[in-house]
């Protein structure tokens, strides 16, 4: 049976195989929040202007979805994101797993979760090997990644959290 909830994330997904950014932020409330281990706290048009950052940033990107599941109005989702990580230009193949909570036919919670050693492994190479698992090593692309959006917004004439 189809829903608002899943239609919704059928055409989010569609956006983002297409890494349209903008398609994919008009799927988000204006009170969104997302997480992931590199953003683990955005709130509102943070958000979508992640999204922006990371399309304009986006090299050889090709998205593979995976199921999807909605339970009494939440939703779950599983894709692999490929893409060149372009700060060291090696390959990634990012396998995601998606929670969604809704309100007013729109997206209001994100939470991605993916392995964030095996992500660091692919992108960062030895570093990534060495001390991908290390909070040290976290903290440091967690702060470079706040750093680039904060950049990013600035340059949109958005105010930096």
């Amino acid at each position: 049976m189809s829903t608002p909830e899943a239609a919704l994330l059928e055409r989010f997904y569609a956006a983002f195989a297409r890494f349209d950014a903008e398609a994919m932020a008009a799927c988000y409330h204006p009170q969104a929040r997302f997480s992931d281990p590199v953003f683990p706290a955005l709130e509102g048009d943070e958000v979508g202007d992640m999204w922006r950052m990371m399309a304009v940033r986006a090299q050889d990107f090709r998205l593979q979805p995976g199921g999807r599941v909605m339970v009494a109005g939440e939703g779950r989702a599983d894709c692999v994101a490929h893409y060149t990580f372009s700060p060291t230009g090696r390959p990634v193949a990012n396998p995601i797993a998606s929670e969604f909570r809704f309100r007013d036919g729109l997206i209001v919670e994100q939470r991605d979760r993916f392995d964030f050693w095996a992500w660091s492994r692919q992108a960062l190479g030895a570093a990534g090997v060495l001390l991908g698992w290390t909070p040290l090593m976290r903290g440091k692309v967690r702060g470079q990644a706040a750093q680039g959006l904060a950049a990013f917004r600035t340059k949109r004439g958005r105010p930096a959290r």
